[in-house]
C-alpha cells in the first residue's frame, strides 16, 4: 500500500526529543510548510510575471478570437440588416409614390365625374326646360286656337242675337205702333227707326 510521506509522519511518533509529529515542519492535514499560508497565491510578488505572461497570451488570443470570428459575424449582420432596411426603405418609398400617384389619379377622376355630372346636371336642366318652353307654347297655341274659336262663336252668337233682336225690335215696334196709333207701319220705316236707335 502506498502511503504519503506526511501521513507516514502524522502516523508515527518522533523519536527524538521525544515530540510528536503536530510540532513538525509541515502541516498535519495539508503536507503544506505553515509559514506558506500568509500569503494568497494571485497576490503574490514572486507569481506576478508568470500571470502578467499569461494575461498579456490570453488577452492577445481573446483578441485575436474577436478579430476573426466575432467581429466578422457582427459586421455581416450588420450589414445583413442594413441592406434590408435599405430595401425596405426603398420598397416603403416606392409603395408612398404608387399611394400618391393612385391619390392624384383617384382625386382627377372625381374632378372629371363632377364636371361630367355637373354637365349632365345642366343639360338634364336645359333639356327640361326646353321642353317646358315647348309645352308651354303648345299649351298657348291650343288656348289661343280655342279663344279664337270661342271668339269667333261668340260673334257669329252675337251675330245671329242681333239679328234675331233686330227682328224682334222690328215685330215689337210694328205691334206698339199698332197698338198706339192705329195704323200699320210699313217695314222699311220700322227697320230704318230701329236702325236708327240701334246705332
Amino acid at each position: 500500500m502506498f502511503v504519503t510521506s506526511a501521513f507516514a509522519q502524522e502516523s508515527a511518533p518522533a523519536v527524538e526529543g521525544g515530540h510528536t509529529g503536530t510540532e513538525g515542519d509541515t502541516h498535519s492535514e495539508t503536507g503544506v510548510p505553515a509559514e506558506a499560508h500568509g500569503v494568497f497565491p494571485p497576490f503574490d510578488p514572486a507569481t506576478f510575471p508568470s500571470q502578467l505572461l499569461w494575461l498579456a497570451i490570453t488577452f492577445g488570443l481573446f483578441y485575436l478570437f474577436l478579430k476573426k470570428v466575432v467581429m466578422p459575424r457582427v459586421s455581416g449582420i450588420i450589414d445583413v440588416r442594413n441592406d434590408r432596411i435599405t430595401q425596405d426603405l426603398d420598397h416603403a418609398a416606392r409603395l408612398k409614390g404608387e399611394a400618391d400617384a393612385a391619390v392624384a389619379a383617384y382625386e382627377q377622376e372625381l374632378a372629371e365625374a363632377k364636371t361630367k355630372a355637373n354637365a349632365i346636371g345642366q343639360q338634364a336642366s336645359d333639356a327640361a326646360k326646353a321642353e317646358a318652353e315647348a309645352a308651354r307654347k303648345k299649351v298657348e297655341a291650343a288656348l289661343d286656337q280655342k279663344l279664337g274659336e270661342a271668339e269667333a262663336r261668340i260673334s257669329s252668337i252675337k251675330a245671329s242675337a242681333m239679328k234675331e233682336v233686330g227682328t224682334i225690335a222690328e215685330d215689337t215696334t210694328s205691334a206698339i205702333v199698332e197698338a198706339l196709333v192705329g195704323g200699320k207701319a210699313s217695314k222699311a220705316e220700322i227697320a230704318a227707326a230701329v236702325k236708327s236707335v240701334a246705332r
